[in-house]
């Protein structure tokens, strides 16, 4: 059973759907502008912008953070799609539950920049904290929702295989870690899913991976070698077309010996955290994410 306030929200994304349903790059921004649109931010959260090399970012700080902790954060959008602006809402409710620092970055997207030029600039990203920054990797967290959680799993495993220090742990909000689409929920809740449809799916095979094999394992994190990963947290609703993306991701990494945590959410839609303005379910939501973070950190 849904809150009043969630149950307005998948209103809301339903009409954000109807307004995309043509499921182009252009829809797809604007109507992540638009729903970015509708949330007002504290006049008490800081933000700095920030040059990492040619990547824009920003310093986002609740009060109280801890200086020497972080979250390298990663928006979501379908890889074509999203901002530091479209997420600052949740990435400001998270570094005030968790009292934490947060880079996030505007990784570039495609059409103009397919893959790897987004995963590149998170892995390049990660290096400068460490590097420049002098931040040590135990106090780095890396997360990020929908797209963004596909590039934290892809970056953890880039940074393995590059032989850099891991970051301590890790968090996804509803990843697509399968970019052939061979979940069964992908087709099985696209009639219950209000934001997602198999349609966005086709748009990323298109504009981000292009010739790209889409059992590339720095693409569809599904199909990697998952071993010596960080401890993982996955937050996914039941009411998403990439619920099992989730569900068959977490499985193969405790398979592989990680440490990770499964939070299945009843008839919740994609990164519910994200609605923390509006229902309770998302304020819930962001305290579990704070939870995991200060457990690690």
């Amino acid at each position: 059973m849904v809150s009043k306030g969630m149950e307005n929200v998948i209103k809301l994304l339903k009409q954000f759907q109807e307004m995309t349903k043509e499921t182009t790059v252009e829809s797809t921004r604007k109507g992540l502008d638009q729903l970015a649109k509708m949330s007002k931010i504290p006049e008490d959260i800081k933000r700095e912008p920030v040059k990492i090399n040619k990547i824009e970012g920003e310093w986002i700080m609740a009060p109280e953070v801890r200086p020497d902790k972080v979250l390298l954060y990663l928006h979501g959008g379908a890889f074509v799609a999203g901002s530091i602006d479209t997420h600052i809402d949740l990435i400001s409710r998270i570094s005030r539950a968790a009292k934490i620092k947060v880079l996030a970055i505007n990784y570039r997207l495609a059409p103009e920049h397919p893959f790897p030029a987004g995963l590149n600039d998170a892995f390049n990203t990660y290096q400068w904290l460490m590097s420049e920054k002098n931040f040590n990797p135990n106090n780095i967290i890396i997360g990020g929702d929908s797209a963004g959680g596909t590039l934290t799993l892809s970056v953890l495993i880039k940074i393995r295989d590059e032989n850099v220090s891991p970051p301590i742990a890790a968090f996804c909000l509803s990843p697509a870690t399968d970019m052939t689409g061979s979940g069964e929920s992908y087709t099985k809740k696209a009639e219950i899913d209000p934001f997602l449809t198999p349609e966005l799916g086709d748009l990323v095979i298109d504009n981000y991976l292009r010739d790209v094999d889409p059992k590339d394992p720095l693409v569809s994190p599904l199909f990697a070698d998952l071993r010596g990963l960080p401890p993982i947290y996955i937050q996914v609703g039941t009411s998403e077309i990439l619920l099992d993306d989730s569900k068959r991701i977490a499985q193969k990494l405790e398979d592989a010996n990680v440490d990770v945590k499964l939070d299945i959410w009843e008839d919740m839609v994609h990164v519910f955290a994200a609605f923390a303005a509006f229902a309770p379910e998302g304020k819930e939501a962001i305290e579990k994410i704070a939870s995991f973070i200060n457990e690690h950190i």
